[in-house]
C-alpha cells in the first residue's frame, strides 16, 4: 500500500467520520479507524463529507435517535482539532465527477471523493466496494482503499 517510512495521505469516505460526529456504523469502519492510529497517516477530509454527514444527520433527528451535543462536538473536532486536512477542490474535481455520472456512476458525493484523491494524489478510504469495482471495470485510476486493506 506504500513504501516503508512514506506517510500515508488518505481521504476519509463519509462512513470514516460518522463515529468521531457519534453516529454509529458498525465493527468494521470502528476496527478500521483503531488501525489507522497505529499508522503514519495524514486523514484528509472533504467539505461533501460532512454534507452527507448532515444529511444522514437529519435522518436521525427525525427518527428521535440522534445525540445533536455529541454531532457538534465531532464537527468541531473534524474541522478545527488539526488531526484533518481539509481538501479544497477545484474546477477540474467537479468535472471528473460529473465524468463519472455519465460514466454511469449515479452516486455524486462519490465521484467528487473519487475526483479528489485522484487530484490531490490521496488513497480515498472507503467501504464502498462497488465503486472500487466501478473503477477497475472502467480503467480509472485506482485510489480507492477498502478497510481489508489497511493491513496490506
Amino acid at each position: 500500500m506504500r513504501n516503508k517510512g512514506s506517510k500515508l495521505r488518505i481521504l476519509l469516505d463519509t462512513s470514516f467520520l460518522l463515529p468521531t460526529l457519534g453516529i454509529d456504523v458498525g465493527d468494521d469502519i470502528r476496527e478500521c479507524l483503531e488501525r489507522l492510529n497505529n499508522v503514519t497517516a495524514e486523514l484528509h477530509y472533504s467539505r461533501f463529507s460532512l454534507l452527507e454527514a448532515l444529511w444522514i444527520a437529519a435522518r436521525l433527528v427525525k427518527s428521535g435517535s440522534f445525540d445533536m451535543e455529541r454531532f457538534v462536538q465531532g464537527l468541531r473536532s473534524i474541522v478545527e482539532s488539526g488531526r484533518y486536512v481539509k481538501v479544497n477542490e477545484d474546477y477540474w474535481v467537479f468535472k471528473e465527477a460529473l465524468e463519472m455520472y455519465v460514466l454511469g456512476h449515479k452516486d455524486m458525493i462519490d465521484n467528487i471523493l473519487y475526483a479528489t484523491s485522484t487530484s490531490l494524489n490521496l488513497k480515498l478510504l472507503t467501504v464502498d466496494s462497488e465503486l472500487k469495482e466501478f473503477i477497475r471495470a472502467r480503467g480509472l485510476k485506482d485510489t480507492i482503499i477498502l478497510p481489508g486493506q489497511m493491513d496490506q
